[in-house]
């Protein structure tokens, strides 16, 4: 894993930091030649999500008459560190918010937002049924899963086991990952388990550990995002399995990843486009913000990457 961009701070370190953004001359308003200030609020500090931030750092950099304020998260569920990040940038008085949701339970905070005149984007993934936001801008998740299950249903003979590490429950983005993935997978193969893993490394491990003891003619392990995968791998490999015996497949395709596909260990990926997510992200916060018409669903696309493309993704 990359180390944190320094620009990732979190919930508390934001806070301490407001008191220096806050007083600069702009009024934020992005009108009469002032500064347009903007907050981008991402997960938590992992490569997909520092690439995310690199992005919005050099958007940022190229143009003056934006101020962008960063936020990030400690985990994948830290709820509460991203709704102390929307109130500090309420406070602050951004115009837009480009934030990559833990949970529908942001919600809440993020009506405050739009209360106070502030238009809000969701990257990365969605909160279904809610209104409020004036764009999405995000991989096609369904469409990623389908992508998956039907590169695996292809190299799977027919009545193979299967093990899903799942994220996080109850997040829409990682559920359609497993959702297309059984529909494109069908009948070839029969899903055996699939515990949540929250998106961590060692849960993915140890859920990993379970399935192969519990399943260990297990043919494949799919996982609905990068770090688990990983954790899948060690799995793998403790377990005495050759590499390619088992057939892992993840979703991120993350440096982590890369360099396993490469190897021959993992056998592919569905890569995202963080860079593009962040950077159409936040061109999009800033043309909500100053009144603009913006799309209300921006596709960033999903591809299937294996040790034939790996290259091409370092």
């Amino acid at each position: 894993m990359r180390r944190p961009s320094k620009l990732a701070i979190p919930a508390l370190a934001l806070a301490l930091a407001s008191s220096l953004t806050a007083c600069s001359d702009d009024s934020g308003s992005g009108g009469g030649g002032s500064v347009l200030k903007v907050g981008l609020i991402t997960k938590f500090p992992v490569d997909f999500y520092d690439t995310m931030v690199d992005a919005v750092k050099k958007y940022d950099a190229a143009h003056s008459d934006v101020e962008v304020v960063y936020g990030q998260g400690k985990n994948g569920t830290d709820d509460e560190g991203e709704i102390a990040l929307i109130e500090n940038m309420i406070t602050q008085g951004v115009k837009a918010i480009a934030i990559t949701p833990t949970s529908p339970n942001v919600k809440n905070a993020l009506d405050k937002a739009v209360a106070a005149g502030i238009k809000v984007v969701l990257v990365d993934n969605d909160i279904p049924g809610w209104n409020g936001k004036s764009s999405l801008v995000a991989t096609d998740n369904l469409a990623g899963g389908k992508l998956a299950g039907t590169w695996l249903a292809g190299r799977l003979p027919a009545g193979s086991k299967i093990g899903i590490l799942q994220g996080r429950l109850g997040n829409p983005s990682l559920d359609d990952r497993v959702k297309g993935l059984k529909e494109t997978l069908g009948s070839k193969a029969t899903v055996v388990a699939e515990p949540a893993t929250d998106c961590d490394q060692t849960k993915g491990l140890n859920a990993a550990q379970d399935i192969l003891a519990a399943h260990p003619d297990v043919a494949a392990i799919y996982g609905a995002c990068g770090p688990p995968i990983i954790g899948a791998l060690q799995a793998v490999k403790a377990a005495g399995k050759r590499p390619g015996q088992i057939v892992v497949v993840g979703f991120d395709a993350a440096p982590d990843e890369l360099t396993a596909i490469k190897a021959g260990d993992e056998a592919g990926s569905v890569a995202q486009f963080p860079a593009k997510m962040g950077s159409l992200g936040i061109e999009t916060a800033v043309a909500a913000a100053r009144g603009q018409t913006v799309k209300p669903s921006v596709d960033t696309g999903t591809t299937m990457v294996t040790k034939s493309n790996a290259a091409q993704f370092s």
